[in-house]
């Protein structure tokens, strides 16, 4: 820890308080603040509104567990990519996900030495690192475990140009072809989806490669999800010892769980789940009028995964599920999955049971949990469910609708009113559906429904999920719990900003809770700026994450929560139902020690969540682009719902499918990026693109290989002004002057580490 200042005064200065934290080499809280400054409880007072409104100026960003750092600080443990030695001869590394273009050059980052025994690390290499700091941008790293390396594997498909073997990538940022020598194509045919190795040197101009895997023909349905398994280097295949394993699986005995076999347990899901981990039940309580006794049982995956064995070992490296619109890659085999973890309907199935009872307000007022035997009276979707609610039972649910479907409904009623009261942030935006045909191409791509049967599960889980979290809280036994932080003080003085430009405002000053978000967007609701203002309140929030450092659930106004419902497709689950067992002395299976660290583990299924969304993004886009390549040249309606320095990201309303309107294809002028209100604005012809504005666009160009689209504006779009011709950007120029300036956030920057590049003053074209 850094020294303070010395000060003769009583209390310490903004500026010492400020230079207090920017030198200390961790992010530090109130306590070692005032510690530090031997600070008595008065002082303490003065200290946090001193905080406060450092955070509010921009000063200070707000991390985990309240604690503080200057802007811009990496966070202690992160992914670092090796990127060489230095002229001096030291390692160097950056965080992997750095975005140059939005957050300048990234610090400098040292390695130290490896542990004795370990190999010296080397360029391309990855690894989740601890780090220091050091100074002001520069940071010490020390591994904490090696990840998988970038590949320098290729994907792509194999074409032949003039005799010659060339691979076209399936990553939509390679800009060129790689050339394949002769004898080097590892007998790909034209058309083929290939697995290619970078190979030393050039020719031509392009880089070689040479053809490792022949995959299949990329006009096989099933490439699709291939190319985002292979891009986002998903585990697909279990070992030998996984498989055997979940084979020898089978009927988990009573012994001395609780028999709930008689209970009309019910799962409820999509028509097109493929597995069932939950189940539920409502009654209302006899002895509290108005409240209502819940059953959540979930399955109980951990009395087949026990600690440290071959299907518990792929499950933490897999993290979750992940789901494509043709296939799954499951975090468990399907013997277990779609199998002996399935509560399928009928058949005897073991569980972990949470006995929930809540007041008329939907307050949780105590809860249960117990190791049990259950079987489903039914399995149902969402569809049917809400039918039979709304009058229309079909020969399933008619004898379900009285005794089983109109409980949960009840109970969902009051579970509502205490979501309300909590002020949820409610952003509900439309989810795209790929539907697949028999053939495996896409049949029809449409926007998911939403019924309250969807809510009340929804509903059900959440109050499982925050049961968990405070009986396990009770007994003191380590939760990995599910995070959400507020917004940093930097996107709310954003969104703020883009607000007010359309005469909304978020007063300035006063504590975040979500039900202030909930404030704008209903103002907003019904109004020509509606989707405008979720998209920004929706980009305004911190990402969510897993930690077993609580510190609340901002968007669900929860003080406690975590994920207890999935764990067939989410590790977290079963860290969480193991520790349960333990706490509740329930038998087989439970978490018997810390083995791992649990703050490294949440790091790590944080990483591969966000790997496995960004997988099936990937996945909707390309199945999404291939569904409209044959519609090039036809006209949409769309909004915009990005603006970049380099052009406007659309989605369109029908299907969801996003591309982009590359500046070029703005009419002639030049551009200016107000990051700040997300708008491009022409200098001379006034013409101006915002966030959420409906556009008229034509498909251009679809390429089904990268899932990428070009569109262009019909009539040129925009507020006001004309032109037809080639657009042009000012990097970095200022929302109001029109002048340039030779720096700034959104472009233009100086990259070269001597300051010796191209100036960021000169208007780029396109």
């Amino acid at each position: 820890m850094a020294n303070p200042p010395k000060s003769n005064r009583p209390f310490p200065t903004r500026e010492e308080i400020l230079e207090f934290i920017q030198s200390s080499p961790k992010r530090v809280g109130k306590r070692e603040i005032a510690r530090a400054f031997k600070l008595g409880a008065e002082g303490k007072v003065m200290l946090r509104e001193i905080l406060k409104d450092l955070e509010r100026d921009g000063a200070l960003q707000r991390g985990r567990s309240k604690r503080f750092a200057e802007p811009g600080t990496l966070p202690e443990v992160t992914v670092l990519h090796i990127t060489g030695i230095d002229a001096e001869g030291e390692l160097m590394a950056r965080p992997e996900n750095w975005d140059e273009d939005a957050a300048g050059p990234p610090p400098a980052i040292y390695m130290a030495a490896e542990r004795k025994g370990q190999p010296a690390l080397g360029t391309g290499d990855r690894v989740l690192a601890r780090l220091e700091r050091t100074g002001r941008g520069l940071y010490q790293g020390r591994t904490i475990r090696r990840l998988p390396s970038a590949p320098s594997a290729i994907m792509g498909v194999y074409r032949e140009v003039g005799g010659e073997g060339r691979i076209e990538s399936t990553d939509r940022r390679a800009k060129q072809d790689y050339v394949v020598p002769a004898g080097q194509s590892g007998g790909a045919k034209a058309g083929d989806l290939v697995r290619a190795a970078a190979l030393p040197g050039k020719d031509l101009g392009l880089r070689k490669a040479k053809v490792t895997d022949v995959l299949g023909a990329m006009d096989d349905p099933k490439s699709i999800s291939l190319i985002a398994i292979h891009e986002h280097e998903l585990p697909s295949e279990f070992p030998a010892e996984a498989l055997d394993q979940a084979k020898a699986a089978g009927p988990a005995p009573l012994g001395d769980r609780v028999d709930l076999r008689g209970l009309p347990l019910v799962t409820i899901d999509g028509a097109d789940a493929r597995d069932f981990d939950d189940a539920v039940f409502a009654e209302p309580d006899p002895d509290h009028p108005g409240g209502w006794h819940l059953v959540v049982a979930i399955a109980d995956v951990s009395w087949y995964v026990r600690p440290g064995d071959a299907l518990d070992r792929c499950a933490y490296d897999r993290g979750n599920s992940v789901y494509f619109p043709d296939r799954v890659v499951p975090m468990l085999p399907e013997e277990l999955s779609n199998g002996w973890c399935s509560l399928k309907p009928k058949e005897d199935r073991p569980c972990l049971a949470a006995h929930l009872w809540i007041d008329g307000d939907g307050n949780l007022t105590r809860h249960r949990f117990e190791r049990a035997m259950m079987r489903s009276a039914a399995r149902l979707t969402y569809d049917q469910v809400q039918a039979a609610q709304d009058g229309r039972p079909d020969d399933v649910t008619d004898v379900l609708t009285k005794d089983v479907i109109a409980p949960l409904y009840g109970a969902y009623a009051a579970l509502s009113r205490n979501r309300r009261a909590r002020g949820v942030l409610d952003l509900d935006l439309p989810e795209r559906k790929v539907i697949i045909n028999d053939r495996g191409t896409v049949a029809e791509i449409a926007l998911r429904e939403r019924f309250d049967s969807h809510r009340l599960i929804e509903e059900f889980m959440i109050t499982a999920n925050v049961a968990a979290a405070e009986a396990l809280e009770k007994k003191s036994l380590p939760c990995m719990y599910r995070i959400h932080d507020q917004p940093s003080p930097t996107k709310v003085a954003g969104l703020s900003d883009a607000l007010e430009t359309i005469g909304l405002k978020i007063a300035k000053g006063q504590v975040m809770q979500s039900s202030i978000f909930n404030q704008i967007l209903t103002k907003a609701k019904g109004g020509p700026f509606e989707r405008m203002v979720q998209e920004l309140v929706l980009r305004s929030q911190a990402q969510a994450e897993y930690s077993p450092d609580n510190i609340g659930h901002f968007g669900l106004a929860l003080r406690r929560y975590c994920h207890f419902t999935s764990p067939i497709r989410r590790y977290s689950d079963l860290l969480v139902h193991r520790a349960l067992i333990r706490g509740g002395r329930m038998g087989d299976g439970a978490l018997e020690t810390d083995h791992k660290d649990f703050a490294e583990m949440g790091q790590h299924l944080s990483f591969t969540e966000r790997r496995a969304a960004a997988a099936e993004r990937a996945s909707v886009d390309r199945f999404t682009t291939q569904f409209l390549a044959d519609r090039v040249g036809a006209t949409f309606i769309g909004r915009i719902n990005g603006v970049t320095r380099f052009g406007l990201f659309i989605t369109l309303s029908d299907t969801g499918a996003d591309g982009l309107i590359p500046i070029r294809s703005l009419p002639d002028d030049y551009y200016i990026h107000d990051e700040a209100h997300h708008r491009l604005r022409g200098r001379s012809n006034g013409k101006t693109y915002v966030l959420g504005e409906a556009v008229e666009v034509r498909l251009v160009e679809a390429r089904p290989l990268t899932g990428g689209m070009i569109f262009e504006l019909m009539d040129g779009g925009g507020r006001s002004g004309g032109g037809n011709a080639r657009g042009r950007f000012t990097p970095g120029a200022r929302p109001t002057g029109g002048g340039r300036k030779k720096s700034g956030r959104s472009g233009g920057k100086d990259k070269s580490k001597k300051g010796r590049g191209k100036k960021s003053g000169k208007p780029a074209r396109g």
